[in-house]
C-alpha cells in the first residue's frame, strides 16, 4: 500500500455565492447530523471554494465541533434517498489517506491525545500524518522522503528544533505548531483548523496567527472553526456565523462581524471594535 506522503440575519451574501465560481473544497447540501436524540446540524447547506479563506464562527453548542467531525469522517450525516449531503473536492466518498493529501485537519483533541503518549517524539508524531494514523503503524516503512517532508513541515512552522523532543514536554503553542506540521506533511491544498489559538498566551497567539497568515499567502486555503473573533486574520474575508446548527449569517467580515449579528448568535449584547485589519468583540455585561 502506498503512502500519501510519497437586515435579515439569516441572509446569504455575495461572499457565499462566490464559492460556486471556483473548484469546491467543502460542500454540504442539507446535511443533518443527529447525536443521541438531538439534531445538532439542521439541514446545513454550505459551499466553500478552494482558495476562499473562511471562518466558521459561533458560540459553544452551535455545531462547530460537529462540523469538524463531519468533514473528518468521525460523524456521518443522515442521508436521504438519492441525496449526497457532503462532498469534499467534489467527491462524495474518499479514501482517508487520499483526502489527507488535499485537506489537513488540525484538531486540538488530537494534540491532547498525542501528548498523553509520554514517549512519543515530535518527528514521529509528524510522520504519523503520512499514514492518517495517531502513530506510525508498527509494520509501516518510513522512507527518507517522508523524513524530509516531516523536517520541511516542521521548519515551515518554525518548529524544526522540536523534532527530537517528546510531545509530552511541549507547551501548548509548541504542540499547536507540531499539529499543523503534521497536517502539512502531506502538502495539502487546505487546512481545517479547530480554534487554533485556544490556550495560547498573547505573545504566542500573535506569533501563531502570523504563521497562519504566511500559510494563506503561500496558497494554502484556511478554513477556521472558532468562537474567538480575534483569531480571524485579515486573509480570512468570509465568515459563516452559526447558531443552533444553522447558518445565521454568511458574508464578508464587514457584513457579518457586527454587534447586531454577534449579539444574536451569542445570545447577549456584544460590542465590536476594529483595529486596523483585525476585529475584536466583547460582551456588554
Amino acid at each position: 500500500m502506498s503512502s500519501p506522503c510519497s437586515t435579515n440575519l439569516d441572509n446569504t451574501t455575495d461572499a457565499a455565492s462566490d464559492a460556486s465560481t471556483g473548484p469546491t473544497l467543502i460542500e454540504l447540501d442539507r446535511a443533518r447530523v443527529i447525536r443521541g436524540n438531538a439534531v445538532v446540524l439542521h439541514d446545513l447547506s454550505l459551499s466553500i471554494a478552494q482558495g476562499q479563506h473562511t471562518a466558521i464562527l459561533g458560540p459553544n453548542g452551535c455545531g462547530k465541533s460537529t462540523f469538524i467531525k463531519l468533514i473528518d469522517r468521525e460523524l456521518f450525516p443522515v442521508a436521504r434517498e438519492g441525496e449526497t449531503p457532503i462532498r469534499l473536492f467534489g467527491m462524495p466518498r474518499w479514501n482517508t489517506w487520499e483526502l489527507r493529501k488535499q485537506l489537513g485537519v488540525v484538531a486540538n483533541d488530537l494534540g491532547r491525545d498525542l501528548q498523553e503518549m509520554h514517549e512519543l517524539q515530535v518527528e514521529e508524531a509528524v510522520l504519523s500524518g503520512c499514514f492518517a494514523s495517531w502513530v506510525v503503524p508498527p509494520d509501516a516503512e518510513v522512507d527518507e522522503n517522508m523524513r524530509r517532508n516531516a523536517a520541511w513541515a516542521l521548519e515551515r512552522m518554525q518548529a524544526g528544533a522540536l523534532a527530537a523532543r517528546r510531545c509530552a514536554e511541549l507547551s501548548t503553542g509548541e504542540m499547536r505548531r507540531v499539529l499543523i506540521a503534521r497536517a502539512l506533511v502531506n502538502r495539502p491544498q487546505a487546512l481545517l483548523l479547530d480554534e487554533p489559538t485556544a490556550g495560547l498566551d498573547p505573545v504566542a497567539q500573535q506569533q501563531f496567527l502570523q504563521l497562519l497568515r504566511t500559510l494563506a499567502a503561500q496558497g494554502i486555503t484556511l478554513v477556521m472553526v472558532t468562537h474567538h473573533i480575534e483569531e480571524i486574520v485579515p486573509e480570512i474575508d468570509r465568515v459563516v456565523l452559526l447558531r443552533a446548527g444553522q447558518v445565521l449569517a454568511d458574508g464578508s467580515r464587514e457584513q457579518v462581524l457586527t454587534a447586531e449579528r454577534l449579539s444574536a448568535a451569542f445570545g447577549g449584547p456584544m460590542q465590536v471594535r476594529r483595529e486596523g485589519e483585525r476585529y475584536f468583540a466583547s460582551h456588554l455585561g
